[in-house]
């Protein structure tokens, strides 16, 4: 069951899609959208990202930074992201420890579940019944933004 509204987001440290660790901690003072997929290039989690893609623009113009984790490696999330041209971070959960401390474990893999953190490191929005297609756009609305 995932991680309740209210709840502090757990502190993370992880790769991204180019090497770089990537902490929770950056990210203070703005929203985080923090969504976990399966798996890189598979149609559900591609229609997913490329919604993100196709957000993106909305999303930096309202100080509100996107984030997808799954448990495939930087080569799988760098190839996925050349393939369908994605721009903001994947982060690299091999050890599955953010599947874990935001209980969306799989058996193996990430469910599809999206947490919004807002500036002060709570979980104000949780979507556990995500459409892949339009995802992104629900996102903002579920922010009002």
């Amino acid at each position: 069951m995932p991680l309740a509204v209210g709840t502090d987001a757990p502190a993370f440290t992880a790769k991204d899609t180019n090497g770089n660790t990537v902490s929770l901690s950056d990210f203070a003072g703005k929203t985080v959208v923090l969504y976990f997929y399966p798996k890189d290039d598979t149609p559900g989690c591609t229609k997913q990202a490329c919604s993100f893609r196709d957000a993106q623009a909305e999303y930096l113009g309202k100080n509100v930074v996107v984030l997808g984790v799954s448990a495939d490696d930087e080569v799988s999330h760098q190839a996925f992201t050349q393939k369908f041209n994605l721009n903001f971070p994947l982060l690299a959960d091999k050890d599955k420890s953010l599947i874990q401390a935001y209980d969306v474990d799989g058996g193996g893999y990430a469910k599809r579940v999206t947490y919004v953190i807002d500036p002060n490191g709570k979980i104000t929005h949780v979507d556990a019944n995500v459409s892949t297609a339009t995802h992104a756009s629900d996102v903002l609305t579920a922010l009002g933004l």
